[in-house]
């Protein structure tokens, strides 16, 4: 073993490049596009290293051309979490006792793998496999995964660091941060290639080994992923890469004894189900798993009366519609006022009346499809019924077809009523819903914003007045664990704004901080007395 007290790399984000006309970049990123539109992949589990075929072929499509091949991935059986499970208990040994600053190494040389030679492979895996432009993917797959990896070995570092600060003389106090027990569960969605990638590295970095399953829609980019962490020199067994139903899953994993933790991000209706499944099966494990969760989110902009127009409306129309507001963040209900609402509700329309909807591969494009027919059929049917509701005005959008991709045209709803079934459900596409209040009614408003939803994950207010401010700033704290003044309520980045949120939306432990690395840990307090005593008695038994 080395002897040192090693310094890591002082992270930095990672630079976002522009892919303007006549770059490098942008040549680069279409010969990947074209590479992978040529080729039909063949995808398979990873399991203690080995690459797991089946006979059960799946194919994978773009959401905007979804008669295109992709190609087919694996689709694995009870057997194969058995499996997957087993190499990880066989490699936790091995891994939880190297050295931390190897482990360090590992993920440090993923992250320039992806910023440097699978940089373009990657993000063209995810423009093609869920469908984002080349910007959204290269502020997730290239810029965010990078960002998390470099800034977890950071952390980590920080955290082995943190020791008691007393030791009385003859003494010496010191803490261990210990892997947890058994293995770890990251399951991961469709929307975000850094958050695939984190869930399972941030636990495998603290000594953990992990069984991954991505959702099925995210399984062509999760598969860039996982060659990368072979090729930065992963152990086998250490991270496992399956793909299986989720019920599936769930009954096999909740039910052993080595299960140490989940690292969750989806749906808050699985997440309340996967606390069900382990609080029902509680006396089974070896200890307390540790449950770790970001799910969903009804964002909110409210707008001030003292508000830049142009601001707000910038804030709202990119808040709502990047990516096709497939964001957990994504700003899905506004709150204007009346004094503002005619301008603002002229800039919006403008706005979204410019987006180019379209495939990935034309870089025009700022609005792709949403992730796969299930989504569109949803989004579908909530327009349908706005176009018939009284309490609902739509004014731009709200057609959609599914033709040759899962295309749902940015929508505006003016909703008469704040508790309109689009201002309180969360829907997870380019629907946008405003309630016009006003403007005498702002604290009331405050107060509304913080009741409509279950949800607290993201928020922003758009306003020149401090007091305004300061006042939404207090009367929204528990609404939102990420929020934003004058600014859109999307974006968070690595090492500036650690993102989670609370009630409804998780547990809020902020994916990329030191917070969420140490749920996959669990201390160990070592004190050692250079010169014990060899009298039990103590002063005060003297007689005399």
């Amino acid at each position: 073993m080395l002897k040192g007290f090693f310094h890591v790399p002082e992270p930095v984000n990672e630079p976002i490049l522009s892919y303007a006309p006549g770059s490098r970049e942008r040549k680069l990123l279409q010969q990947a596009l074209q590479t992978a539109m040529a080729q039909e992949a063949d995808i398979p589990m990873y399991i203690g290293g080995r690459e797991v075929r089946t006979d059960d072929r799946v194919s994978l499509h773009p959401p905007h051309r979804h008669k295109h091949l992709l190609g087919h991935y694996h689709r694995g059986s009870r057997k194969h979490i058995t499996q997957a499970i087993d190499a990880a208990l066989a490699a936790k040994s091995h891994w939880e006792n190297l050295p931390w600053e190897q482990r360090a190494a590992v993920f440090l040389k993923a992250a320039d793998l992806i910023a440097g030679p699978f940089r373009y492979k990657l993000n063209a895996a995810t423009m093609l496999g869920q469908s984002k432009n080349a910007f959204q993917a290269e502020i997730d797959s290239a810029c965010e995964i990078v960002d998390f990896l470099r800034f977890n070995v950071k952390y980590m570092a920080e955290i082995y660091a943190q020791q008691p600060p007393i030791s009385p003389r003859g003494t010496w106090n010191r803490l261990e941060q210990r892997p947890l027990e058994g293995f770890v569960f990251a399951l991961t969605p469709f929307n975000f290639t850094a958050i695939a990638g984190n869930l399972p590295t941030s636990a495998a970095l603290m000594g953990n080994v992990v069984v991954w399953k991505p959702a099925d829609t995210q399984i062509y980019s999760a598969n860039v992923l996982m060659e990368v962490f072979r090729e930065a020199g992963i152990p086998d067994g250490v991270i496992n890469l399956i793909y299986v139903d989720g019920p599936t899953a769930g009954d096999v994993i909740f039910q052993h004894p080595d299960f140490a933790g989940i690292h969750f991000t989806g749906s808050t209706g699985v997440f309340q189900t996967i606390w069900k499944t382990i609080g029902e099966n509680i006396q089974r494990y070896r200890s307390y798993p540790r449950i770790v969760g970001e799910t969903g989110g009804k964002d909110f902009i409210v707008v001030h009366h003292s508000a830049d127009p142009k601001a707000a409306a910038t804030a709202i129309v990119r808040g709502a519609f990047e990516y096709q507001g497939q964001k957990c963040s994504a700003a899905s209900r506004v709150y204007a006022p009346q004094s503002l609402w005619p301008a603002l509700r002229e800039l919006i329309v403008n706005d979204v009346r410019s987006f180019n909807v379209g495939p990935v591969e034309d870089f025009s494009n700022f609005i792709n499809a949403v992730i796969d027919e299930k989504s569109f059929d949803k989004l579908a049917a909530y327009l349908d019924r706005a176009k018939q509701d009284a309490d609902a005005e739509i004014i731009v959008g709200g057609t959609c077809d599914k033709t040759e991709g899962y295309y749902i045209q940015p929508t505006v709803i003016v909703a008469k009523r704040p508790d309109y079934v689009t201002m309180c459900e969360e829907l997870f596409g380019p629907i946008l819903t405003v309630y016009v209040y006003d403007d005498a009614d702002w604290e009331n408003t405050l107060q509304l914003i913080d009741q409509t939803s279950i949800y607290a994950l993201t928020g922003a207010v758009i306003a020149q007045d401090r007091y305004a401010i300061d006042q939404a700033t207090h009367a929204l704290r528990h609404a939102a664990g990420n929020f934003y003044i004058n600014d859109k309520c999307t974006g968070a980045v690595v090492g500036q704004q650690p993102f989670g949120g609370a009630r409804g939306s998780g547990t809020n432990d902020k994916a990329g901080s030191m917070i969420n690395l140490l749920r996959w840990v669990s201390p160990r307090t070592i004190k050692e007395t250079f010169d014990p005593p060899t009298d039990y008695r103590y002063p005060f038994m003297d007689t005399e």
